[in-house]
């Protein structure tokens, strides 16, 4: 396989595809899911079937060597599959350029169009996801002042910190009116700028410093109103002159996606200033800014530096992680410990039934009596939840499972709304 090239020994990564409806949040059974090589996407080495989840089972692909992901100037650390996907009535979708890296589990979730849909016409859909930020090249972040003045205009910004429920991504340049805007979930939105920003073979620290970097970035983008002040009718770009990578459609890694499920509603702030902190931030080795180095994250990490000694490095010692009080889009707020066989209580019977009423898209989980006790049969089928969606299998609601609870349970009883 030619993307191997001179190495010695094969790695491998896995991958896992997840097929849903683009209408609701309806999980495809029985959809053929074929994998190729993208050099050489005619000769398919892999077909699929997904299950009553919409999940195929986890595929093993030859990967190149980890070192090549944790050393700038190296060739290119990840593999590329092509994926296309058919299903009764619904239009073919087929993904290229999917990364794989040595030793990581890609999660690839693909939303197929109902034939149904006025504007169908059958046509196979194309996505092409590009080469990674750090391995192809891309134009340098235009620099900005770390704490933005707000608009003098009589209007109210935003009195507090709000982790929204959705950003809506202008894909392209600012000035670019041909440009489409993307209505994306807040916490889709970060985990699919991590997975494009840095590599996921990294140290969890520098994985973390990366993504709070990121939240801080965006949430200043969603605080100060930075582009509807201008007259746009987005809340960032995908360029990385302007913002950070955003690829519609790509692949997230399984790491990735588990620290932002955890650390989602946190921010960066300094002293007296209540806006999150506009945290600049780029490679470091082909071009360099005031703010975080990725490629020096990583090598702090190897150093023990933890996650915040990493970002106080770049940003100064009085930079601390901070906490959004309000959540937009969550039926109730996390009740501030974990709910567990013994739990009992208004919050229980809430999960309870949210889990019931994801349960009719999803039927591989058990269905519950509603009677606000965290018994065997809510661990399991919390269990089976926690499967479905990538969360450690504990059967205990954690504050990740609680709030992805929440996100499905929303994504499914909203199926009005944008971005299903």
């Amino acid at each position: 396989m030619d993307f191997i090239g001179n190495q010695t020994s094969v790695s491998f990564g896995t991958i896992q595809t997840r097929i849903i409806s683009s209408v609701g949040f309806l999980p495809v059974k029985g959809a053929t899911v074929t994998y190729s090589f993208t050099g050489d996407p005619t000769s398919p080495f892999r077909t699929l079937t997904t299950d009553e989840s919409g999940l195929t089972e986890i595929v093993s692909i030859p990967a190149p060597e980890l070192a090549y992901s944790l050393t700038p100037g190296s060739p290119q650390p990840y593999s590329e599959l092509t994926i296309r996907v058919k299903a009764p009535d619904y239009e073919e979708t087929t993904v290229s350029g999917v990364q794989i890296l040595p030793g990581e589990l890609a999660i690839q979730t693909i939303r197929l169009r109902p034939l149904f849909l006025p504007d169908s016409a059958g046509r196979t859909e194309t996505l092409v996801i590009p080469a990674h930020t750090l391995y192809g090249e891309y134009p340098p972040k235009l620099p900005e002042e770390e704490i933005k003045p707000l608009p003098d205009t009589g209007e109210i910004v935003l009195s507090r910190v709000v982790i929204p429920e959705y950003v809506i991504v202008h894909d392209g340049n600012p000035a670019d009116s041909s440009a489409p805007n993307y209505y994306v979930r807040y916490k889709d939105y970060i985990k699919n700028v991590a997975s494009s920003e840095i590599y996921s073979t990294w140290p969890r620290e520098a994985i973390l410093a990366n993504i709070l970097a990121i939240m801080s970035f965006t949430l200043n983008r969603v605080y100060t109103e930075w582009y509807r002040s201008k007259g746009y009718n987005f809340t960032i770009t995908s360029s990385t002159a302007y913002d950070q990578k955003w690829v519609n459609g790509r692949n997230i890694f399984e790491n990735i996606d588990s620290i932002v499920d955890n650390v989602f509603a946190n921010y960066l702030s300094r002293p007296g200033v209540r806006q999150p902190i506009f945290t600049s931030y780029c490679d470091g080795k082909n071009t360099t800014c005031p703010g975080l180095s990725q490629w020096g994250s990583r090598y702090l990490a190897d150093e023990g530096y933890s996650a915040i000694e990493i970002l106080r490095y770049y940003f100064g010692n009085d930079l601390y992680i901070n906490t959004a009080q309000q959540i937009s889009g969550v039926p109730s707020s996390y009740p501030g410990y974990a709910l567990t066989q013994g739990s009992s209580g208004e919050k229980v019977r809430q999960l309870q039934m949210q889990l019931n009423r994801i349960a009719q898209n999803f039927p591989a989980i058990p269905t519950l009596t509603q009677d606000g006790i965290y018994g065997p049969a809510t661990a399991a089928s919390v269990k089976v939840f926690q499967r479905v969606f990538h969360l450690p299998e504990t059967g205990v609601t954690d504050y990740a499972t609680w709030y992805k609870i929440s996100e499905i349970y929303t994504g499914i009883t909203r199926i009005a709304e944008p971005g299903y």
